[in-house]
């Protein structure tokens, strides 16, 4: 998209830092002026007194000249080492910029420049030089503190404008959404990565041999974590060592569960930038082809699609899938040995796993297999992340917010035995779970809609997405029940928040298509062909 892009669609829908520069600057400090009376004046006072006593006693004029040379070299001496002392008294107690806040290891280092004025003190005879400070150019800073965009930008008065009546569509529709364009957003791409607050490194359980005794669920593909380990995982450190997947083997895909090629290992180690990544398993849909990206984000972007090997075989038969591995811009990467006979829960592997798959990526987007991407990723990571200096996006529920009537809903369309997700609600209750009400703002949703996934590879957001994995692994394979209780946990211990994006916001970058299940079901509704009938004979009739 070039230009500033207020959406693609339009229709009805439901419920920088500012680059600092500076340069080096010189600052003249002048000593502060002063009334008080200076000790040496004293000193000459006395002097004088000693020299009339001693020439009253003194008879010879030698003797008087010999006697005032040597009491004036005392006082002399005396003079200079009582104004050392002054001097280094005054040094020791000087305090430089006492009222400034010191740094919170808890906070990213911020571009300050703290100004320290120098005064140079000489000995008798006293002088005060005027000394020129150079002041040095701040530190670039360690993590990405964010930006705004430039005063009078559309982006910064845009707001969404009201649904249009249309009374004959109802149901979620995309809204409007203030894109930036696309040689914008690609300069806008952090350098350096954001703030990970309170952890900062994360090292993953590997176990060759599993320990199964735990009180309930986990799997050997996730481990089988106790509820110790569980609630170990929630106490927030700077250094920590978790479950996250992939426990057995060398490294993910390789002998873990959820196979991949060795070729294709590697191809997905070198991603270093941003990852655009979808599954579709059981050959359950259709591959979606992304639309309106640039050529650059073509070079640079890395898109792959996972597929097991029933799909694989689906795709050579219809898809046109062939030795390149690539249908449009997707790589096709096939995954065998898959760790899960549920389906969804395979698929949670890829879409919560991200950072594992690809453990050079620094951003990702995750789209489910039933999407149609429609805008380029740079302008969605800037609209959602880098503008408003978040880590990790996902959008709310387009009609519900609490994680009770979330529930119910799954219960009622069947999605998972209700049992389980009694279970699962009833264990959530016991740690304090509540229903949503507006006492949480500024969370404004505890369902998410999990089908898109936007965010920065970062210490933090990874270990949010293992914790909620390990929910996944260990209850039902529902994640929108698990969401909030793994989101409160961590932000309880560390400030850190998602970004929960309108529905009708993601529905400007995505498109929905129907599973292809159900595309074959229409194609079977399709009313019949109705062939157009012969051109009429003519009225003319032939004699023979």
């Amino acid at each position: 998209m070039n230009g500033v892009s207020l959406g693609i669609r339009s229709g009805s829908y439901s419920s920088s830092d500012k680059k600092q520069q500076q340069s080096d600057v010189l600052l003249p400090i002048q000593t502060p002026s002063t009334t008080k009376t200076k000790p040496y004046s004293k000193m000459f006072k006395d002097k004088e007194k000693l020299f009339r006593w001693a020439s009253k006693f003194a008879g010879r004029k030698r003797v008087r000249m010999s006697l005032l040379f040597a009491i004036s070299a005392a006082v002399f001496v005396w003079v200079l080492y009582v104004g050392r002392d002054k001097d280094q008294e005054t040094h020791n107690g000087l305090k430089v910029n006492d009222s400034l806040p010191l740094n919170n290891s808890e906070t990213p280092p911020m571009n300050e420049v703290q100004t320290v004025g120098i005064i140079k003190r000489v000995s008798f005879p006293i002088d005060v030089e005027r000394t020129e400070v150079r002041v040095m150019p701040p530190q670039p800073p360690s993590y990405f503190l964010g930006y705004t965009l430039p005063p009078g930008h559309p982006c910064n008065s845009f707001s969404l404008p009201p649904p249009p009546a249309d009374k004959k569509r109802s149901g979620p529709r995309p809204c409007p959404v203030c894109y930036i364009p696309m040689k914008d957003a690609i300069a806008l791409m952090p350098k350096i990565p954001s703030f990970s607050p309170v952890v900062k490194d994360l090292t993953y359980v590997y176990e060759e041999n599993l320990n199964k005794e735990t009180e309930f669920g986990g799997s050997d593909f996730g481990g089988y974590p106790t509820l110790k380990q569980r609630d170990d995982s929630y106490d927030i450190r700077e250094s920590m060592n978790l479950h996250c997947g992939f426990v057995k083997g060398s490294k993910p895909g390789h002998g873990t569960g959820f196979d991949i090629d060795d070729n294709d290992l590697v191809d997905m180690e070198q991603c270093r930038g941003v990852v655009v990544a979808s599954a579709i398993f059981g050959a359950f849909d259709v591959i979606q082809q992304a639309k309106n990206i640039s050529e650059y984000s073509k070079r640079t972007i890395c898109f792959y699609m996972f597929v097991d090997e029933e799909t694989e075989a689906d795709l050579k038969a219809n898809g046109g899938l062939d030795e390149t591995r690539k249908i449009g811009v997707w790589r096709i990467v096939v995954v065998r040995n898959l760790p899960y006979t549920d389906g969804r829960r395979n698929g949670k592997i890829p879409k919560l796993l991200t950072h594992r798959l690809f453990p050079n990526a620094r951003f990702s987007l995750w789209i489910d297999g039933k999407l149609e991407l429609v805008v380029d990723p740079y302008q969605i990571l800037e609209r959602f992340l880098w503008r408003t200096n978040a880590t990790f996006a996902i959008s709310r529920h387009y009609k519900r917010f609490d994680v009770f009537d979330e529930a119910e809903a799954n219960k009622a369309a069947g999605k998972y035995d209700n049992a389980s997700i009694d279970f699962q609600v009833d264990f959530y209750k016991k740690e304090g779970l509540t229903p949503y009400s507006e006492a949480k703002l500024p969370i404004t949703s505890d369902v998410p809609e999990g089908c898109v996934i936007i965010r920065e590879h970062i210490p933090i957001s990874n270990l949010f997405s293992c914790l909620w994995f390990n929910e996944v692994d260990r209850f039902t394979s529902r994640d929108q029940i698990s969401f909030s209780t793994v989101r409160d946990k961590i932000a309880a211990k560390t400030g850190w928040m998602v970004n929960m994006l309108l529905d009708c916001e993601r529905r400007n970058f995505v498109v929905q298509q129907y599973h292809k299940e159900v595309l074959a079901l229409l194609a079977q509704m399709a009313p019949p062909v109705i062939n157009p009938p012969p051109p009429p004979t003519s009225s003319r009739s032939v004699v023979r």
